[in-house]
């Protein structure tokens, strides 16, 4: 296990001053970089890793120190973020990254995450230490590694898809291994970590006085099996589901959630821009344009469609994974995922909004963006829902009332595919609002208006329709 500790500093981190960090153990201890030059790694003369620091990020987008680390955060952008992970196997490393983020403090001016940990003190260490590494202590990157998964032991309050995780999750997909990380019962996940979790085999596993584990996604109760963390079953063959899971429902406190699911497709022309229809939807949605992106959390970078759209081509043909944030006063968070296919270039992207107690969703403005993105940024289609859900978008470990459809909007070229007279009369008591010429319209589908359990059920038919063309 590891244990994160977090320099947020005024000042550039320069070379010097995370050497004057680093010599908090003492001119014994070897540094070595990692990934490139983005991470150095500390270790004894023995081998054993203490703490690993990845490169200082500059953090450009207002209220993101205080949405990943809490509103008790006191620097607000610009700010640098340095990330410091150490070894819990030896008690000195802890010490270590506490003194590295002290010194970075003093020397840059700043404050340290978790609060009240950071010092100065120079840090001895035992004997033990001198003992060489076993394979399970000679990297920091997981803490458990089988043939079936790699785990992560993760104690923070809110699991961000950082630049560390980010590589993780690669890795372990690379690798056909399951990436399951393991958290006390208290945490959450942001959405970009939640979406990458999404996907089978990888797991959120959430550590339980009565049961011991369970999935924080879908409530099975887990047990340590074969090399990974797979579902206990019941003499029938169905999963159990922890009482955790069910019981620890808050009451509606009035939040809501707007989720837009949009698929998006170009030819691969020279001056394709990406992004575009996020900006649209984002604009429409909440009156002003993403505040930034990035390829992990924190979302570092101020927005621009023409830096998205460079990082994307120059990753091509190979997939880009994005994520986009709004301002700290509209809670709104986006992951894009860019792909190369035979069909052109493909975004997929999910757009979640929060509303607080009082606030109501613009769902009279679906239609008319839909209708935009079908005229201008090549929809192929469109899903609306809203969900009785936490407005800061953060993922609990317990259920949460699942999305209602609200519209689906089928794109000109998924229409033609369809056939405009199929698509346009489904068997269904709902008729498609035409959008742009009558001749190669989009189609545009109510489905309810967030709370009406059967929208799902109409939409599965709808969408079954559709199919069989």
């Amino acid at each position: 296990m590891t244990k994160d500790i977090i320099a947020l500093t005024e000042k550039m981190p320069d070379p010097m001053a995370i050497l004057a960090g680093l010599y908090a153990g003492g001119p014994e201890l070897t540094a070595e970089t990692l990934h490139d030059g983005a991470v150095i790694q500390l270790t004894t003369p023995a081998g054993r890793p203490l703490l690993a620091v990845e490169a200082p990020l500059l953090v450009h987008v207002p209220g993101e120190a205080a949405r990943l680390l809490g509103p008790d955060i006191a620097l607000d952008a610009p700010v640098w973020w340095t990330e410091v992970r150490a070894s819990s196997a030896l008690p000195e490393a802890e010490r270590l990254a506490a003194s590295f983020a002290g010194r970075l403090n003093v020397l840059l001016g700043g404050t340290t995450w978790p609060p009240d940990t950071a010092t100065v003190e120079a840090v001895e260490f035992t004997p033990e230490t001198a003992t060489l590494a076993s394979p399970e202590e000679a990297q920091l990157t997981v803490d458990v590694l089988t043939t079936q998964a790699a785990v992560v032991i993760n104690d923070r309050p809110l699991v961000a898809m950082t630049t560390w995780l980010s590589d993780v999750v690669r890795k372990a997909a690379d690798a056909e291994r399951a990436l399951q990380i393991v958290t006390p019962p208290g945490t959450r996940l942001t959405l970009p970590t939640r979406v990458a979790l999404g996907g089978h085999p990888n797991r959120w596993v959430v550590r339980d006085e009565t049961c011991a584990y369970y999935d924080g996604l879908s409530g099975a109760v887990l047990h340590w099996q074969n090399g990974a963390f797979t579902p206990v079953r019941t003499p029938d063959g169905n999963a159990e589901v922890a009482e955790a899971f069910t019981t620890a429902i808050s009451t509606d406190t009035g939040e809501r959630q707007l989720l837009l699911s949009l698929r998006l497709r170009h030819d691969p022309a020279e001056d394709l821009t990406l992004g575009r229809a996020l900006e649209a939807s984002w604009q429409t949605l909440t009156g002003a344009p993403p505040a930034g992106w990035g390829t992990a959390e924190p979302i570092n970078l101020p927005w621009s469609t023409r830096q998205l759209t460079e990082l994307a081509h120059s990753r091509a043909p190979e997939p880009s994974w994005l994520a986009a944030v709004g301002r700290p006063d509209r809670p709104a968070l986006a992951t894009l995922k860019v792909t190369r296919t035979t069909a052109g270039v493909e975004e997929e992207i999910t757009l979640a909004i929060g509303y607080g107690p009082g606030e109501t969703p613009p769902l009279d403005t679906i239609e008319a963006l839909a209708a935009t993105l079908a005229a201008e940024h090549g929809l192929t289609t469109l899903l609306t829902s809203l969900r009785t859900a936490r407005a800061d978008l953060t993922v609990p470990p317990h259920l949460e009332a699942p999305p209602m459809p609200v519209t689906f909007t089928l794109g000109t070229e998924m229409v033609e595919e369809v056939g405009l007279d199929r698509a346009d009369r489904p068997p269904l008591a709902l008729k498609p609002a035409r959008l742009g010429p009558d001749r190669r319209p989009a189609l545009h589908y109510p489905l309810g208006d967030g709370t009406d359990p059967r929208a799902w059920e109409i939409f599965e038919q709808l969408t079954q329709h559709l199919r069989k063309a």
